[in-house]
């Protein structure tokens, strides 16, 4: 990124039109009605003016310029690129043409041909195939709408323009304001990473805006991306992303639990979680986010919901309950008092509901109860629209005189923005958003007051002993699934409590170790990946006959090697597997254990190496929590032990990166411990 890229002092459109439906003419438009103020001129073989400005026949002709904005065929691009870098001293170029690598090898040859040309010269590329780059100094895009521009609003990044200008429509209806908006396209020089470096390295908290939006498609350098996108978010910045579309490495065939669920959206997750980014999965849920990030910062997770429509507030509820945020029951004295001052019907209990009658008068009121008698409201939920039957301007600007002068945020839920549109529009005049839509706001709400820090980068060794991984794995011959043997060294190196267990082909071993340990005890086939699917697992084995038999049986296995058999234990069955994805690292899983793992898909993940904070993020993000915790008089399990194996895990695959793919399933759970009973790893030298 350079200043003429940025802040250029005059700008050539190549391409430039009369026929405002062209991008060339529709980008001359949205230059000129933006107020650009440097020089501006155009090139048309068939014109000597477009628009009011002056146009050339040929880039030959053109004066020296900053910045270049093709909209030409693919083919003419490098030509006119090599011009004007090499006799004009354009150092900046976007390229809003289709035709390049996204279609063809032909068009890639032409794009590489470009990329070679602006490297040489040092010069700054936008696109090609993109709508352009929109800030507060130039409009260089061809498409509707224009959003308010003030350095204060949002950044915008998208690796899709018809994405961008989506986006967009979507905001504006909000009152979303922007300083910038980045349509990528190709991305053959500059890329959503590139923009986010920028950003992250020339960032000033006291003029740059601290909310940045991003849609992309693909990850190219995970590490760029999260060092940067974490660097800001520490700096004080707020982001939020839509990561669309999965990569092949979400489908393949996978031979473990973690590699069947493990895929390239895992990977995103772990990666978004650990840099402390809002992940977000529809334009509407990441313009919403975008409207929250404008407000004041959320001090708590308890809201109240004024209402004057009970529908909208019993959604609205559901939703935050949904995404565990609180719509605390309001009653007492205090309650009591509020409710005499509303028309009878009234409900004060929470939602509050000052019905259809209710005045501004009264909305005022309860803000103010919110705001200073409340102790346990932390911010408020204002939803008021109309039937048409009055207007709303007095109701909207109570709203926006409380706003100013309240310390808790207000969240405005104004949905009539055809009834009441004249109203809504003059709200979002003095500066303010608008989510119209109350169960989108409840789920923004939640993506964002669940999201996680940035994780500190620092290691967790102690209780890790990596000399002995490391010797561990050099010494274990060829590639595959390793013998039990050594999956326990490993673990044991790492910290990990296992169940004591004994492996053997030799029937009477396998009886004097259950004798010793005691039954019941459990028997599984060594040799099979999917012991379950073969008939290899027996619980609650209680005699010597009965493990004899079992021996026997099990041996008949195709492909069985031995039986291991282990003490039967009782408690919650947990889950923790790691697959290693390229670029990204190990992706670490963690969820209930048994069969829930695939059947229910209920996990989360984290990006190696692992914080305690990041461990307990994943554990309490995950719909079965609760059963964690404990819940219909089950005992709980213990989550600090079940989070430290996770960190432990973790730090084991940061020193083992032959590692591929494992499972430990289950861990065995209970209030006091957490014992990993089988586990299995496949490791690529």
């Amino acid at each position: 990124m350079n200043k003429q890229l940025l802040q250029p002092g005059s700008i050539v459109v190549v391409g430039a039109s009369n026929n405002v439906h062209k991008p060339g003419g529709a980008i001359l438009r949205n230059l000129i009605s933006g107020g650009y103020k440097g020089r501006l001129c155009g090139v048309n073989p068939k014109e000597t003016e477009v628009q009011g400005v002056t146009a050339y026949a040929n880039v030959r002709d053109v004066p020296d310029t900053d910045l270049a904005i093709l909209a030409i065929p693919a083919a003419l691009c490098p030509e006119a690129v090599e011009v004007l870098a090499g006799g004009k001293q354009t150092r900046a170029f976007i390229i809003l043409s289709a035709g390049f690598g996204e279609e063809t090898p032909e068009g890639a040859l032409l794009e590489q041909q470009i990329l070679n040309t602006v490297n040489r010269y040092g010069a700054s590329l936008i696109g090609p195939n993109c709508i352009g780059l929109l800030n507060v100094w130039h409009h260089s895009v061809f498409t509707q709408p224009i959003p308010n521009l003030n350095p204060q609003g949002v950044d915008l990044i998208s690796g899709s323009g018809a994405t961008a200008v989506f986006i967009l429509e979507s905001a504006v209806v909000k009152g979303l304001q922007f300083n910038s908006v980045w349509s990528v396209g190709n991305a053959r020089q500059i890329g959503v990473e590139d923009v986010l470096q920028y950003m992250n390295e020339t960032f000033n908290p006291e003029t740059d805006s601290d909310i940045k939006l991003i849609y992309m498609e693909s990850i190219r350098d995970p590490d760029r991306m999260l060092f940067h996108a974490s660097s800001l978010i520490r700096k004080g910045c707020k982001i939020a992303a839509i990561k669309a579309g999965s990569s092949e490495s979400g489908s393949r065939a996978a031979s473990s639990h973690t590699g069947a669920i493990a895929g390239s959206d895992a990977a995103v997750e772990a990666l978004f979680r650990k840099a402390g980014i809002v992940r977000c999965f529809s334009r509407e849920e990441l313009t919403t986010v975008g409207c929250i990030f404008t407000l004041p910062k959320l001090r708590g997770r308890n809201f109240a919901i004024v209402t004057h429509a009970g529908g909208p507030g019993v959604m609205l509820t559901d939703a935050l309950s949904k995404g565990g945020l609180n719509v605390p029951k309001l009653e007492g004295p205090v309650a009591d008092e509020l409710k005499a001052k509303l028309f009878p019907g009234a409900s004060v209990s929470n939602p509050i509901d000052i019905l259809a009658t209710g005045t501004p008068g009264q909305l005022s009121t309860v803000i103010d109860y919110c705001e200073n008698r409340f102790g346990n409201i932390d911010a408020v939920l204002a939803i008021f629209g109309t039937p048409g039957l009055v207007t709303m301007f007095d109701t909207y600007e109570v709203l926006h005189q409380k706003m100013l002068t309240g310390k808790k945020p207000i969240f405005p839920v104004l949905p009539s923005i055809n009834t009441a549109g004249k109203e809504v529009a003059e709200f979002l005049k003095k500066g303010h958003v608008n989510f119209a839509d109350e169960v989108t706001l409840g789920t923004a709400l939640s993506r964002i007051m669940n999201a996680s820090c940035p994780a500190a980068g620092e290691i967790e060794l102690f209780g890790v002993d990596v000399p002995d991984i490391r010797r561990i794995i050099d010494s274990i011959p060829g590639n595959g699934y390793i013998t039990p043997d050594y999956v326990q060294d490993l673990l044991k190196s790492a910290g990990i409590p296992l169940v004591g267990e004994f492996v053997s082909d030799v029937k009477t071993d396998v009886l004097a170790f259950a004798q010793h340990t005691g039954f019941p005890v459990v028997a599984k086939v060594v040799g099979p990946v999917h012991k379950s699917d073969v008939g290899g697992v027996a619980l609650n084995i209680t005699g010597k006959q009965h493990l004899a038999l079992e021996f026997d049986r099990m041996m008949q296995i195709p492909d069985a090697k031995a039986v291991m058999v282990q003490p039967m234990l009782k408690g919650t069955e947990l889950f923790i597997g790691a697959k290693y994805e390229e670029k990204f690292g190990h992706v670490v899983l963690c969820g209930l254990g048994g069969i829930f793992v695939e059947a229910l898909k209920d996990v989360s993940s984290g990006l190696a190496p692992l914080s305690y904070e990041e461990a307990y993020s994943m554990i309490r993000s995950l719909r079965a929590y609760r059963i964690i915790q404990g819940t219909r008089g089950q005992k709980g399990v213990n989550e600090d032990k079940f989070a430290e194996i996770i960190v432990r895990l973790s730090t084991l695959l940061r020193f083992a990166t032959e590692i591929k793919e494992m499972d430990i399933n289950p861990l065995l759970a209970t209030e006091k411990d957490v014992i990993a009973v089988d586990a299995r790893i496949r490791i690529e030298k």
